[in-house]
């Protein structure tokens, strides 16, 4: 097989969150092909995951994961010399063709290896939480996400929070007959971006994004309702962050805690590279399927972007270190 004619084909065909069937069926016949037996597991409507494995096991000892789902806007494939371009490149459908291809490699040399490719992990990790209640009985999950081919020593964990503010509505002359909840939503809002958030020396602090502001009926009218969505990147336990953050709101609005993704540490392997994520990926939501490691080729700083690319070097590495990782941990 060819990492980059595979990496160039998944990225033009759109998949991003909620839309990753097509993807995902031209993956299982692609990996078909190759012969391996491969399930598709139901998650929502149209959307599934795949577990592939070979036809001679049952239950392969090392797994190999990362998504098949993108953010939006869908971005076709281009390539030069040098790097595959387009949406998916390096998060995470470059590293799907590396782990393809280091599953190749490590099957003819005997080892017990098979691949899970999960739907959702841009927004909810709805997919691997479904993966969870069905795992395959693997010793090993080596995840896949944009590292560098650094072998990550840890990840931070997430937090998403609603916080929804409630008032009354007036006619914008008379303002004091209505309740602004959006003045009590800056309120609140200015209340958390003033907290002093946790630190962790080995991976730095807590930070917060305020990523989505909504509310209001008119510019003359006093709204009655405002809701703002906040994540959390976490370097430890939730649980005295999610008090201060009630604490600190108080009774200007409700605190809604929608997910709750932890701090991880992983496995490493010798003589590769290490580093810290300040992401976070599905490894806490598929603990079924064994002890973890992280790495992928590409980097973080241009997923998520109108510009994202893979090198081709860069992927073609990435296949012989998820080889020397199967390698170890089999070993």
């Amino acid at each position: 097989m060819d990492p980059v004619a595979l990496t160039r084909q998944l990225i033009d065909i759109e998949s991003i969150t909620g839309k990753e069937a097509a993807a995902g069926a031209f993956l299982a016949s692609y990996l078909e092909e190759l012969g391996y037996v491969v399930e598709r597991m139901p998650v929502e409507g149209e959307r599934f995951n795949l577990f592939a494995k070979p036809s001679h096991t049952d239950q392969p000892a090392l797994v190999y994961s990362t998504h098949i789902d993108t953010v939006p806007p869908f971005l076709s494939s281009s390539e030069d010399a040098d790097n595959i371009y387009g949406r998916g490149a390096c998060d995470a459908k470059g590293i799907i063709a590396a782990q393809v291809a280091a599953c190749e490699r490590l099957l003819k040399s005997g080892k017990s290896v098979g691949m899970l490719f999960v739907v959702g992990e841009e927004r909810d990790s709805l997919g691997a939480s479904v993966a969870n209640q069905n795992p395959r009985g693997s010793r090993f999950l080596v995840n896949g996400e944009p590292t560098d081919n650094c072998i990550a020593l840890a990840s931070k964990g997430a937090l998403r929070v609603e916080v929804v503010a409630r008032g009354r509505m007036a006619h914008s002359a008379y303002p004091e007959l209505g309740e602004s909840a959006i003045d009590k939503l800056l309120d609140a809002l200015q209340a958390l971006r003033a907290m002093s958030l946790p630190h962790n020396p080995e991976i730095g602090s807590s930070t917060v994004n305020i990523g989505i502001i909504e509310g209001g009926r008119a510019t003359n009218v006093v709204p009655d309702f405002a809701k703002a969505q906040l994540l959390y990147r976490l370097v430890g336990s939730s649980e005295k962050l999610r008090e201060a953050i009630v604490s600190a709101v108080g009774s200007l609005a409700e605190v809604q805690f929608v997910l709750d993704l932890p701090y991880m540490r992983f496995l490493t392997v010798p003589g590769i590279p290490t580093m810290t994520a300040s992401f976070t990926t599905d490894i806490p939501m598929l603990s079924s399927w064994g002890e973890p490691v992280l790495l992928g080729p590409g980097s973080i700083l241009v997923a998520h972007t109108d510009r994202e690319f893979i090198s081709k070097a860069e992927l073609m590495r990435a296949v012989e270190l998820y080889e020397q990782i199967g390698t170890f941990l089999l070993s």
